[in-house]
C-alpha cells in the first residue's frame, strides 16, 4: 500500500476515534483504540516499539520507544497535551533518522478539533 493511502487510513481512524471519545482522555487510552481500529483494518501495528540508539561504538538496546509503528513505514506518536512544542516535533523526527523512515504522524487528541492536532512530518 502507497504511503499516502496508509497515512489516509490512520487519520481516517484517529477521527473516528476523536468524535466517539472526544478530547481530555489519557494517551494510552486513545492508542489502545487507535490499534485497535488499525488492526481492524488489517494492517501491521506494532506497539511501544523498542528503537535502539546507535552512535559509533555506543549502543543503547532500548534508547526510545515509538508509540505505534504501522506496516514498517509511518511511525504514529499519540499525545494528549495543550499545545505542540518544539521538542515533541523533535521526537518524530528523531525516530524517523534513527528508523530510516520518511514519514511521521503526530496526533494530539487533546484538541477539541483534531484537525489542529495533527502534524505530518516528512524527512
Amino acid at each position: 500500500m502507497e504511503i499516502n493511502q496508509i497515512t489516509h487510513q490512520i487519520l481516517d481512524s484517529a477521527y473516528k476515534i476523536h468524535s466517539k471519545l472526544g478530547p481530555g482522555l489519557l494517551e494510552s487510552s486513545y492508542q489502545a483504540c487507535l490499534v485497535y481500529e488499525l488492526r481492524k483494518k488489517g494492517f501491521k501495528v506494532e506497539v511501544e516499539k523498542p528503537l535502539p540508539l546507535i552512535y559509533e561504538e555506543v549502543k543503547l538496546e532500548c534508547g526510545y520507544r515509538i508509540d505505534i509503528l504501522v506496516e514498517n513505514q509511518v511511525v504514529v506518536e499519540l499525545k494528549s497535551v495543550e499545545a505542540f512544542t518544539d521538542g515533541h516535533i523533535a521526537q518524530v523526527s528523531t525516530y524517523l533518522k534513527l528508523l530510516g523512515n520518511n514519514v511521521g504522524l503526530w496526533i494530539n487528541y487533546y484538541t477539541k478539533s483534531l484537525k489542529y492536532g495533527i502534524k505530518r512530518l516528512i524527512l
